[in-house]
């Protein structure tokens, strides 16, 4: 009888994913981004064929990918190595040479819609106005182009063109939780929700029609809801809302009538479809847990980008809305069952003012758990940890380790007051939900309080500085990936068009200088006595090399021990598959030389 070793850590690091997807007019072809040749390239698939072959072999990662309503051809955004500048490009349905269409070395180009002639491109962009963009229309055929928007204020992008191209919709954004949008007829300008001094945001515009614009908003409400914009009558309307639900993303079906809107609050998402004849909202099914991207074909077709948290992103497509799914790629972790994976429970704790925390716990299995809790503060900070798939969560599962994701005060998907509570203070409440998430699991049994790792990556990495360096005794080793460590350069160094939002968002340099000081890890090395691994993107234009490179150099020249990784050819995160897998590697061999 042949026997067969249980799955080792190799395998976890070979897990592939689809990071964006389109799919052509009559819906023959399924256009996919995904790292099958360990890098980031386009491939197609003609479906109901589902063996994939490649487009594009520029291994880069895509932002942006759409196929032009008339088949000919599809617009990507492609940027070089992780700096995010991203430059925008046609490619034949086949594949091959890229057509450059518009390019700005250093800047950054986000496409916003093209029209279904497919003779026009509207775009926004950072060349000639790095601070708050520009809207274009450009002309594909001629060349010409028009300046629509002229962002002022706050960065500024159009979200939304009319079907007859008549209007559009731009929106300004001063922060993560406050927007506003603007529907632009001739040469006219009209604000989509009520003038009020209250923050709130809007966001997913859709046009049903010349005059019926549908969006989600939290004007006047913590959550987001369903409004309507009459543009003939210049009036806003609440449409739909539900109780404790978030609204995150819409889109139309014209065919039968339906705004599609995911909904979540916390964790998991769910998925709605509103019929604007019968005015019903209906709960239809979806095919996992989180869902990343929907696209809503003129047959009415359903296509899904989603994970769950065993399984990493895949493409779906219903055809009898939603009542059945069919799974188009089938990305798993190599020789791995979906049983030996690890599924979190969702628990809630109280904080040190009593607000509600609620948290993942991913528990090793048995046979495999070496007693160590690895605490993992998200990233954002105003995003969240999901039931979503992370290779490098059950890579950690894998070998033994728990972890534990607390969603603390400023996440998003439970409210816009739970969400603001993290703007101005980055580094007090969070800081402390985060103890009081450990503090409670160890009273509860879930943790050994001399077995606590820390991990982190972008603000979870900037948490994981500070909550070492004020808490070290909580922790036995610490790793930090592109974490900024000194609000006072992190605010100098973000990209151009965040810093209109710098000073609500994280605080003033001058204004709030004694708070800002105090939310610095870089302030507390004494208190940094643990060994740290920190891990950096040579070209991360978020986070920048600077980040790590002071807060390792005033470490060494302490003495404490650090071990430092420079990753030449990556940004704010991993695009390379040999990256992230010498990564989980050295985050294992570190976690391990110190986990006794």
């Amino acid at each position: 009888m042949v026997k067969f070793d249980k799955p080792d850590v190799e395998q976890f690091f070979q897990t592939l994913t689809v990071a964006d997807f389109t799919v052509s007019p009559d819906e023959k072809q399924l256009v996919i981004s995904t790292n099958l040749n360990g890098h980031f390239n386009l491939w197609g698939m003609d479906l109901p064929n589902q063996f994939p072959y490649p487009l594009t072999f520029n291994n880069q990662s895509v932002d942006g990918l759409t196929y032009a309503k008339t088949g000919e051809f599809i617009v990507v955004g492609f940027d070089h190595d992780g700096d995010e500048n991203t430059q925008i490009y046609a490619l034949p349905p086949q594949g091959g040479k890229l057509v450059p269409l518009r390019i700005h070395k250093g800047e950054r180009h986000l496409v916003s819609r093209i029209s279904d002639d497919g003779k026009r491109l509207y775009y926004a962009t950072t060349y000639g106005n790095s601070t708050y963009l520009n809207n274009y229309v450009y002309d594909l055929e001629s060349g010409e182009e028009k300046l629509l928007v002229e962002g002022q204020e706050a960065p500024t992008y159009l979200i939304a063109v009319s079907p007859e191209e008549k209007s559009f919709v731009s929106f300004k954004q001063f922060g993560n939780t406050h927007s506003l949008a603007y529907v632009h007829l001739n040469n006219e300008k009209f604000l989509m929700t009520p003038e009020t001094k209250d923050q709130h945001t809007v966001n997913e515009v859709v046009y049903t029609s010349e005059s019926d614009i549908y969006f989600l908003t939290n004007y006047d409400s913590d959550l987001t809801y369903l409004a309507k914009f009459d543009l003939e009558a210049k009036t806003f309307e609440k449409i739909l809302q539900l109780e404790k639900e978030d609204f995150t993303n819409l889109v139309f079906s014209k065919k039968d009538q339906i705004l599609y809107i995911i909904g979540s609050y916390g964790v998991e998402d769910r998925l709605y479809a509103y019929d604007l004849k019968s005015k019903k909202l209906e709960t239809i099914n979806s095919p996992t847990s989180i869902i990343e991207k929907l696209i809503v074909m003129p047959s009415g077709n359903l296509y899904i980008k989603g994970r769950t948290s065993t399984r990493p992103n895949n493409i779906f497509v219903s055809k009898d809305r939603s009542t059945t799914w069919e799974e188009l790629t089938r990305y798993r972790i190599p020789g791995v069952r979906d049983e030996e994976l690890v599924e979190p429970a969702v628990l809630t704790y109280p904080s040190f003012d009593g607000l509600e925390i609620e948290a993942l716990f991913f528990k090793a299995k048995e046979e495999n758990s070496n007693g160590y809790v690895i605490l993992w503060p998200h990233g954002g900070p105003q995003s969240l940890e999901r039931k979503w798939f992370r290779a490098m969560f059950q890579v950690l599962l894998n070998r033994g380790y728990s972890i534990f994701a607390p969603n603390f005060r400023g996440s998003s998907n439970y409210g816009l007051k739970f969400e603001k509570m993290v703007e101005g203070d980055w580094g007090h409440g969070p800081r402390l939900d985060n103890l009081e998430g450990i503090e409670w699991m160890i009273q509860n049994g879930y943790a050994d309080r001399e077995k606590i790792l820390l991990l982190g990556g972008s603000y979870g990495g900037y948490m994981a500085l500070l909550l070492h360096g004020r808490h070290a005794d909580y922790f036995k080793a610490v790793v930090d990936l592109f974490g900024p460590s000194n609000l006072f350069s992190f605010i100098e160094s973000v990209p151009d068009f965040w810093k209109p939002f710098m000073d609500q968002w994280v605080g003033h340099p001058e204004k709030d200088k004694e708070r800002l000081t105090k939310d610095s890890p870089i302030s507390y090395l004494d208190g940094m006595t643990k060994p740290m691994l920190v891990i950096q993107g040579a070209n991360d234009p978020r986070v920048v090399q600077k980040e790590s490179d002071q807060i390792v150099a005033a470490l060494k020249e302490k003495g404490r021990e650090v071990e430092y990784i420079v990753l030449e050819d990556e940004g704010h995160g991993f695009s390379k598959k040999q990256n992230e897998i010498m990564v989980y590697r050295k985050m294992l061999e570190f976690f391990e030389r110190y986990a006794d």
